[in-house]
């Protein structure tokens, strides 16, 4: 039962990293037009019609790397917070990367822009924060059985007695 309400809790942290990682994608992407004196507000509606768009995107290409990642640390109860950054900048890489054509008869990725490389990567790092915040903190505690309780602390020296409500 504690896999079931866990798997519900890895899905939920995947879900709000992945639109941690789209507003920043967006909004990284966007900044030069934003930084623009030039241009008028943005339409509130188009901007979010993009950071959806953006969301999706990064959850799609993210799924499998992110969820790899997850069963190994859930599998080996990894609960640190820089192996989660580490781990979402290498899915934010992946991203990147599976995105780039690669030449094989060179063995070399072919039109990289490094501030996008850059941006996937650092927005990977920053899911992998909130992933970890919400689900990594407590990674393979599902497999831990509970605490046995402790008996309550005995009743002071002056204090009644309860009563007993055993047959006589």
């Amino acid at each position: 039962m504690a896999l079931i309400g866990r798997l519900f809790v890895i899905t939920f942290a995947f879900l709000a990293a992945c639109l941690v990682a789209g507003i920043i994608v967006v909004s990284a992407v966007l900044f030069p037009e934003f930084s623009d004196l030039g241009a008028g507000p943005v339409d509130d509606g188009a901007l979010n019609i993009i950071i959806g768009f953006g969301f999706i995107f990064i959850s799609g290409f993210a799924l499998v790397p992110a969820m790899i990642i997850a069963l190994l640390t859930e599998a080996f109860c990894i609960r640190s917070a820089l192996v989660y950054a580490i781990g979402g900048g290498v899915v934010g890489l992946a991203c990147y990367l599976g995105l780039v054509p690669f030449d094989t008869d060179t063995l070399r990725f072919e039109g990289i822009v490094r501030r996008h490389l850059e941006i996937m990567t650092g927005a990977g790092i920053v899911a992998g924060a909130v992933y970890w915040m919400i689900a990594g903190r407590n990674a393979g505690a599902w497999r831990q059985p509970p605490r046995p309780l402790q008996p309550p602390p005995p009743l002071p020296a002056h204090s009644p007695r309860p009563p007993s409500s055993a047959p006589s």
